[in-house]
């Protein structure tokens, strides 16, 4: 791990080992909000579904592999790039029966090519250096000793599967087990610049940041590589934190996230309040039940002799009963709501628009579950190109997403950017600049100014700024 030190030790970081947390990154200079501590390529990745080009992630222009018909690829430079790698994985996949093959996850495909990178390391066809070499991979932590019996016998089969395809002389079942064990709690799913994920990659040394529910740093990707950025100023020696987690929800959501994915529990500062009276009142309102006076903006809390709920704010009492019958019709319509969005499914849309109306009855106004149900009509009225529709939602979602992110979390930023586009596009050229604006403010930390997407971003504020500034003129 010394040439790892050494590696890291020019991009100013540093790895220490602390009894209570394991292995953590930490800076050895100053650190400031939208500067780039790390990038880091992909030991090995996967795209997340058939239908994307292996090399760049790309949807289009796709020509499937002639021999193996599973992997897809969009240029004949990305296949170059990969054909190292895919051809003993395209050779494994061949031998498999056309049913077998369609069983193959990108779980599998993942720990296929892990081995045959490290297999095409130890023959120094591909170089192992610093940064990237399979001794990081042995260095991950697998948590083997904290899984049921249960994910343990999956492992193990998932191991033999892999075993089978491979027919390794070298290869050890047992390891391969841990590895996906390590997968499980290391992998980090890639995304676009706006945050949908489009496959699975292992980062070893990305890895090695600890988990904050209260980040001071924020990982975004360009294409497959990974870039961590400064969110707030990182004073020297200070350790690098991420988020594992969607953040949004209350610290109890929170750990149970965290302890099912993740093996662990965060003693965070935010986490640390857990059970405090600021802890409780806030996991209320973002999973609990709101005051059914409409002029009230109570919280609710179960009544000592457990009868009902009552308004922490105005005194009033919700029966167990009422909010019962509530949640039982919202989970029941809930359950008719596909999770795809399609543009012909209009009682798909009435049935959610019904959902958001006894959320509006049940939950508080900045309810999570409120502000998620509001983000699916968003989407769908912007699938029904009803903009005005799609512009109302969007905006009853910015005030809970205010409240539930940090002022520098790019789903704030991307909320700003969505809500922007949609008021300019219908004419509202000040409210969109305003929006685009604050977008700009949040996604240039988190994003970066140099990446297409927000070269994008920033040509659409410059020309609804001048659009603003024309109109203004007519005036």
């Amino acid at each position: 791990m010394e040439e790892l030190e050494c590696g890291l030790n020019e991009g100013c970081l540093s790895v220490s080992t602390l009894p209570d947390k394991g292995r953590c990154l930490f800076a050895t200079r100053h650190f400031y909000p939208g500067e780039v501590i790390l990038r880091e390529r992909p030991y090995v990745s996967v795209p997340n579904n058939k239908s994307r080009c292996d090399g760049c992630f790309k949807t289009s222009s796709l020509k499937k592999c002639s021999v193996c018909q599973m992997v897809w690829y969009c240029s004949s430079s990305c296949q170059k790039e990969e054909w190292k790698l895919h051809r003993l994985e395209c050779d494994a996949l061949s031998k498999l029966d056309k049913e077998r093959r369609k069983c193959v996850t990108p779980s599998l495909r993942l720990m296929l090519r892990l081995y045959i990178r490290k297999k095409l390391e130890s023959e120094r066809i591909i170089p192992a250096t610093a940064m990237e070499n399979y001794k990081l991979v042995e260095a991950l932590i697998s948590h083997m000793s904290d899984i049921d019996e249960k994910q343990l016998v999956l492992y193990a089969q998932m191991a033999n599967l892999v075993n089978l395809m491979l027919q390794l002389p070298d290869i050890n079942i047992k390891e391969i087990a841990e590895n996906f064990s390590k997968l499980a709690c290391n992998a980090h799913t890639i995304c676009d610049n706006e945050l949908r994920p489009q496959g699975t990659g292992l980062f070893p040394i990305i890895s090695i940041i600890n988990h904050s529910c209260l980040p001071n740093s924020v990982l975004a990707f360009e294409g497959r590589l990974a870039v961590v950025r400064a969110v707030q100023h990182i004073p020297k020696d200070s350790e690098v934190l991420i988020s594992y987690i969607e953040t949004a929800g209350s610290t109890l959501t929170r750990q149970k996230a965290l302890r099912e994915q993740y093996l662990f529990t965060c003693k965070c500062v935010r986490c640390i309040k857990l059970g405090q009276s600021d802890d409780v009142q806030e996991g209320a309102i973002l999973e609990g039940y709101g005051c059914k006076n409409t002029g009230c903006d109570g919280f609710l809390l179960r009544d000592s002799g457990d009868k009902g709920f009552i308004c922490q704010q105005c005194g009033l009492v919700r029966s167990k009963e009422e909010i019962k019958e509530l949640a039982s019709e919202i989970k029941s319509l809930s359950e008719k709501v596909l999770d795809s969005v399609s543009s012909q499914n209009y009682q798909e849309v009435i049935t959610t628009v019904t959902t958001e109306k006894l959320q509006r009855n049940l939950c508080h106004r900045f309810s999570i579950s409120l502000m998620q149900t509001r983000d699916k009509l968003l989407k769908m009225f912007m699938e029904l190109q009803n903009w005005h529709e799609a512009l109302s939602y969007c905006r009853m979602t910015i005030p809970v997403y205010e409240r539930v992110y940090p002022s520098f979390h790019p789903l704030l930023g991307l909320q700003y950017y969505t809500c922007g586009k949609l008021e300019w596009f219908l004419g509202e050229t000040e409210n969109g600049v305003k929006s685009l604006t604050k977008a700009v403010d949040i996604l240039k930390i988190s994003h970066g100014t140099n990446t297409p997407f927000m070269k994008e971003l920033l040509m659409k504020l410059d020309e609804a700024r001048a659009e603003a500034s024309y109109k203004q003129t007519l005036t």
